[in-house]
């Protein structure tokens, strides 16, 4: 399985900000959409991850608040990123091994999509259930005769 076929199912509904985006406007589109992450673009191109990680350090540094930054000065500006051609295991792999739950999808230098590590995991248990009823479909649908013979 490819980043791809996540991408056709999951959809592309995408959330972009700029650099220059208060940071407080980010959390809102975050919590009204429900999504952990944003992709920052300038200029047709991908310059950074804002997610909710970047998000606590600036609570944290700030003693609660997100103050008047933008996003530029909280952002990822080396995100990891795949391409729709990153097969699944070699995505979990890149973000277990760099502690990210999200990459953006890119093909070239434009933005297809971004893969959380929710995406992945629904996709591989997906796989494995769809796997698991084809096999025991197939033991269902063993012929007799093998059955018997095994017996013996």
């Amino acid at each position: 399985m490819r980043v791809s076929d996540i991408l056709k199912v999951k959809g592309n509904t995408l959330f972009t900000v700029t650099p220059d985006t208060p940071l407080q406007d980010a959390v809102n589109t975050m919590a009204e959409h429900d999504i952990g992450s944003l992709v920052v673009m300038e200029f047709g191109d991908l310059v950074g991850m804002l997610t909710f990680r970047e998000i606590i350090l600036t609570l944290r540094a700030n003693g609660g608040s997100v103050g008047t930054s933008t996003i530029r000065k909280v952002m990822d500006d080396h995100p990891l990123t795949c391409t729709p051609e990153t097969d699944v295991n070699e995505v979990r792999r890149m973000m277990l091994e760099h502690h990210v739950r999200y990459l953006p999808v890119l093909e070239n230098r434009t933005l297809m999509g971004v893969i959380s590590f929710y995406d992945v995991a629904k996709a591989v248990v997906e796989e494995q259930s769809f796997e698991n009823r084809m096999l025991k479909a197939y033991i269902r649908d063993w012929p007799e005769e093998e059955k018997q013979q095994e017996k013996h």
